[in-house]
């Protein structure tokens, strides 16, 4: 009992080093189906994810198009009103392309209408620019208050949502271990990074660049010769969304309507003549000027499908059975049709595109696997180096087993620990990440290093009291370091700066594991091993 409460310091170690070997190695912990049919961004012998440069993918980095007015008055106008209004004096440009925020909120998170320094108006269609943003507001009788601007760019809250939308178009995708985040350069530029491991970069950049948004349109004469389309249900109108399935002919995604939309459905269903006896026939592929009614499903604005009413649904629609139980089948031609619909209908249309144009300093790289495993080989490398470089140099200073193989035990104890982290949590390693495992390595060495010169330097340890006075004054030295150096890296960590967030990120948990568990333990081991019967 006295033993174990004299080491339980290095007890506490064994214990992280074999939840770590356990992250590292069990098969309960890897991923249901690893990398989502895409094994070569998971380690084949241990439950490590590899990043973008370690198994090779496409990493795409640009910025959203749009332009911003901060500071709009919108007069007593809901933002509804205040986007229809602005969008039609814009050419090119629908209700869907402006996106009118209110500034100032309520206690209880609701908007407050008026006039608000923050009140800001986006839009995010293609070619608009400042002064016609400008003028557009003028023009729908719209003034900018006395610090109000019109820039480039759109504001933070559109880049959080097009981080959250393309996170779930990635994760629907099954691209596993793809990761999207927001990046500001040092000029201050805000740009969307994405990074999918091991897709090639026409896949990649034709899931982020599509908008995304998915609407049902009814498609009707209107008696006069001509004929009318109208929307019937959009994105948030449907309740659940099913995955794509194959069938004779053709494909479809089952979908159910939210009950506050499916009567008012029902009721359009029945206005536009697709709920008549017998149901619909529809031509509009072939002859559009001639076809009955039909129902047109519409992806990122082009007509991708039409279809008519099958009788039986036709009838429940027109008696009123339908609407107790909403649910109905999206047609399409093949499965990748489907399954593209299905993506966007469960992550949602984004609010703004990507710019992908190298004016704007958009850019799309791709890292070949090939490459991947030789980077992977290389860190490696590089990791054995320098751990053979580390237990040179710490042998050829003490000479004595006693305290030099300890010391190297506890800086690769570190690493361990750190790799069963990443692995238990599934953050994807990359070369930013093995830096900061091998800066770890160097800090820890150095801490140890320290530790042990303190102990050793005053000469012979008569006692552990004599010990743990040396080892206290060695241990405030190392903790001072660690603290400097967790607030240097704090601001790299918490900042969207790409590559050096990964670096930080486990350099300070390095260096942590390090003041709370590692060094204390070799403190115990050593200790333990130059005290002996003292």
């Amino acid at each position: 009992m006295v033993a174990i409460r004299q080491n339980w310091r290095v007890i506490l170690l064994v214990v992280f080093l074999l939840i770590s070997v356990f992250a590292l190695f069990s098969p309960t912990l890897g991923p249901d189906d690893p990398a989502g049919g895409d094994v070569a961004a998971q380690s084949s012998v241990t439950n490590l994810q590899y990043g973008l440069e370690l198994s090779g993918g496409t990493r795409v980095r640009a910025p959203l198009v749009g332009v911003t007015a901060e500071g709009v008055e919108f007069g007593g106008d809901d933002p509804r009103v205040v986007e229809q209004e602005v969008a039609a004096e814009i050419d090119g440009a629908g209700p869907a392309d402006v996106i009118a925020r209110f500034g100032a909120q309520s206690a209880q998170g609701t908007a407050q209408p008026g006039a608000g320094p923050a009140n800001t108006v986006e839009v995010t269609a293609e070619g608009v620019t400042t002064d016609e943003l400008a003028a557009a507001l003028d023009a729908a009788g719209y003034s900018l208050t006395d610090d109000g601007t019109v820039r480039e760019g759109v504001t933070e809250t559109t880049r959080q949502e097009v981080v959250r939308i393309l996170e779930n178009k990635i994760n629907e995708a099954g691209l596993s271990g793809g990761t999207v985040q927001q990046v500001t350069t040092a000029q201050g530029d805000n740009f969307i990074l994405v990074e999918a491991p091991n897709q090639d970069a026409s896949s990649v950049r034709e899931l982020v660049s599509e908008r995304g948004t998915v609407v049902i349109e009814a498609y009707y004469p209107t008696g006069d010769g001509n004929y009318t389309r109208e929307t019937v249900l959009q994105q948030e109108d449907f309740q659940s969304i099913g995955t794509a399935q194959e069938e004779s002919g053709g494909a479809f995604v089952p979908v159910t309507v939210s009950e506050s939309v499916a009567p008012d459905f029902q009721q359009s269903m029945r206005d536009s003549g697709l709920a008549q006896p017998g149901g619909t026939r529809c031509t509009y592929q072939t002859t559009p000027d001639s076809t009955e009614p039909c129902l047109l499903l519409v992806v990122n604005g082009e007509v991708t499908n039409a279809f008519g009413m099958s009788p039986g649904l036709a009838d429940s629609l027109r008696t009123g059975e339908w609407a107790q139980n909403p649910v109905f089948q999206l047609q399409t031609t093949n499965v990748s049709e489907a399954q593209e619909v299905s993506i966007n209908l469960r992550a949602g249309a984004l609010p703004a595109q990507l710019d992908f144009s190298e004016e704007s300093g958009g850019t799309t790289s791709f890292i070949s696997p090939s490459q991947g495993s030789d980077f992977r080989t290389n860190s490696l490398i590089t990791g054995i180096i320098a751990v053979l470089a580390v237990s040179g140099t710490v042998f050829a200073r003490y000479k004595d087993l006693r305290i030099a193989a300890p010391m190297v035990v506890t800086a690769l104890s570190e690493v361990v620990i750190l790799l069963g982290f990443a692995a238990g949590i599934g953050y994807p390693l990359d070369l930013s990440v093995i830096a900061g495992f091998i800066a770890v390595i160097g800090t820890g060495v150095d801490d140890l290093i320290i530790i042990a010169d303190e102990v050793m330097a005053e000469g012979e340890i008569n006692s552990r009291r004599v010990f743990q006075s040396r080892f206290r004054k060695a241990f405030w030295v190392i903790g001072a370091a660690a603290a400097t150096t967790v607030l240097a890296m704090s601001p790299l960590a918490i900042l969207s700066l790409g590559d050096l967030q990964g670096f930080a990120i486990f350099t300070i948990l390095g260096v942590l594991i390090g003041v709370l568990i590692t060094r204390p333990a070799y403190g115990d081991i050593l200790r333990s091993l130059t005290t002996i019967g003292r």
